[in-house]
């Protein structure tokens, strides 16, 4: 059943009401029979959301962003991995009130599109409680959460009301509209439980897939220790030698001296200079051109290079990522 823009409206309002532990009867009838019905959803939506709410973060990688949901106080995070993009990612979270914390991705399955994140910043942060029991069925009432469209603080996440119309092995479909920048943000049954995390958007607005809680719990050591897990589709799988660097380089007392940076290289982005002395490549010293050449063997496009150098005396970091052969 399709709900009223009317009702949709009525369903974000302030109302009064005690959220039931047990399952909301609503879930097993095919549609609202009254009023009475149609305030049982709405009290229970009121009574999870501010928490719900406050949990779900928009994720900011380069120029484009997702949504994700944190589910411990220490600041895990649960998001889509074609969100994360990959493993050991430097990310921004941005929490409800607007504020951005430093993040690294964890681990992902690029094959169900699961993907962790950790806020790195100390702290105690607002979560939510996950369904490990797989309690969800056919038809029962849920509500998706996310940060359409990118971080608008004056608009906030944006919160759909909908029914879970598909069941599968490892997706969830329901009939919540979701639109881009909602990748990644969480689906919860009435109860406040988080029971899914937003993968593709169908063709239509309300034929969208989600990620369920057994892909996060089957997955858990593997994901929380960074490990890529698959072979795709929703994530690549970084290749060892395709990491591309973009500068000459000549032996020199205290490391690597520039003789020269490619145009339009990563090395120009990040602002290395002809002359510079590098004297730390990701915490290490290379003597020969050779040892800094082996080492871009073992890495990857986008990993992220930490380079320390000495110009004119001055000591300088410089954090960017390998382009791509």
């Amino acid at each position: 059943m399709r709900l009223l823009p009317t009702f949709l409206a009525i369903l974000v309002c302030c109302a009064t009401g005690a959220r039931a532990d047990e399952r909301p009867y609503v879930n097993d009838l095919p549609a609202p029979e009254g009023r009475k019905d149609l305030e049982v959803i709405q009290s229970a939506l009121v009574e999870a959301l501010p928490q719900a709410r406050e949990a779900t973060v928009c994720i900011e990688i380069g120029e484009g962003s997702g949504s994700g949901v944190i589910v411990s106080p220490d600041g895990l995070v649960l998001t889509a991995a074609h969100v994360s993009g990959g493993v050991g990612k430097e990310v921004t979270v941005v929490l409800e009130d607007g504020k951005k914390l430093k993040a690294r991705t964890l681990g992902l399955e690029s094959e169900t599109d699961a993907a962790m994140i950790q806020i790195e910043e100390e702290g105690t942060y607002p979560f939510v409680e996950i369904d490990r029991d797989s309690s969800t069925r056919l038809g029962d009432w849920v509500f998706s959460i996310g940060h359409s469209g990118g971080f608008d603080k004056d608009r906030g996440s944006v919160v759909r009301v909908g029914r879970i119309v598909r069941i599968a092995h490892s997706t969830i479909q329901s009939d919540c509209s979701l639109i881009g920048g909602d990748s990644g943000g969480p689906l919860f049954d009435l109860t406040g439980r988080l029971i899914g995390i937003h993968s593709r958007v169908g063709m239509a607005l309300a034929e969208n897939n989600h990620v369920p809680m057994t892909e996060y719990t089957r997955n858990w050591d593997a994901l929380k220790n960074g490990e890529f897990i698959g072979e795709g589709p929703f994530a690549k799988k970084p290749v060892k030698g395709s990491g591309f660097l973009g500068l000459a380089t000549e032996s020199h007392p205290k490391g690597l001296r520039v003789m020269k940076v490619g145009k339009k290289t990563p090395a120009e982005d990040a602002g290395v200079k002809e002359g510079d002395v590098i004297t730390s490549f990701n915490g290490k010293n290379f003597k020969d051109r050779k040892e800094l050449q082996d080492e871009l063997k073992e890495m990857a496009a986008d990993d992220e290079v930490v380079l320390e150098i000495d110009r004119g005396g001055e000591t300088k970091t410089l954090t960017f990522h390998l382009g791509e052969r």
